[in-house]
């Protein structure tokens, strides 16, 4: 039986590495309405005013203090990002788990409903759902939940296949176990880790789909603050005053990379526990 490896998780450099780039960005996203000097939607500079010692950052297209909507504008990529994700992960393990442990018509229900999603590209299928129903945030979200959730299942499905066909798993039905017990307490702990895995992939992805939305004028809607729009409307700019651009574009960068080094770090650590496992 392989269960997370906890330990190993924490004592990985790339994982802890990820792990804190993370929450920095979460934390700065969290603190940061409380901290933004102004409110985002204030007039109070220039348009594309440079760097002063009242705007650190300088002011954008409009005049808006560029470091209060930085401060603000982090919000709704981190909720919406970790909302996709977690939304596609508890129904796509469900799903999967379900097809997995099934292996009959059920499973080949769900397999091949997962197989047609996956004949939509993710951004096409975000794009055109929102640009029907609209831009609102629980549209948004659920969209780019449903565009993760077949690569979510099959990598679930085949996961639970892996660990159905231990010899542990065929001496504790030989025992009665009910199947509860079997999926909840032997199967769950056992694909814990590819979960984590895909999950920071989604989380990277989902970052990426968000912020292109925004910047397409599918996202948040103005006068908003976000990154990603943020980024669309000061490109005209940018050659004026680069901090309106540079800064959410950085945060964004930084966001993404921190999460994709998070999943890549937890799945080496998994392949070294199983190279170790005999």
């Amino acid at each position: 039986m392989l269960s997370l490896p906890w330990r190993a998780l924490a004592a990985n450099r790339q994982v802890r590495q990820g792990a804190g780039l993370s929450l920095l960005v979460i934390g700065l996203a969290l603190a940061g309405p409380l901290l933004a000097p102004y409110g985002a939607s204030e007039l109070l500079g220039p348009v594309y005013g440079a760097p002063t010692a009242g705007a650190p950052l300088g002011y954008d297209y409009l005049g808006h203090d560029v470091l209060s909507r930085v401060l603000v504008g982090g919000w709704s990529v981190v909720w919406m990002s970790l909302a996709a994700s977690l939304l596609a992960l508890l129904t796509g393990a469900g799903l999967g788990l379900l097809a997995g442990f099934s292996r009959g018509p059920l499973d080949r229900l769900i397999r091949w409903s997962a197989d047609v999603s996956l004949a939509f590209p993710e951004l096409i299928l975000v794009l055109l759902v929102v640009s029907l129903l609209g831009r609102e945030p629980w549209v948004i979200v659920l969209t780019v939940a449903f565009a993760f959730l077949p690569g979510m299942i099959r990598q679930t499905r085949a996961s639970t296949q892996a660990v159905m066909e231990q010899a542990f798993i065929e001496v504790l039905r030989a025992m009665g176990l009910p199947r509860r017990h079997l999926l909840l307490r032997e199967v769950l702990p056992n694909i814990l880790t590819p979960m984590l895995v895909h999950l920071g992939s989604m989380l990277t992805w989902a970052i990426g789909i968000l912020s292109g939305l925004s910047f397409l004028g599918y996202g948040v809607a103005p006068p908003a603050a976000d990154w990603g729009l943020m980024i669309s409307e000061n490109q005209g700019g940018l050659v004026l005053q680069p901090w309106a651009v540079l800064v959410p574009a950085l945060l964004i960068g930084v966001f993404a990379y921190a999460t994709n080094m998070l999943a890549e770090g937890i799945g080496r650590v998994r392949a070294g526990v199983l190279e170790h496992t005999p």
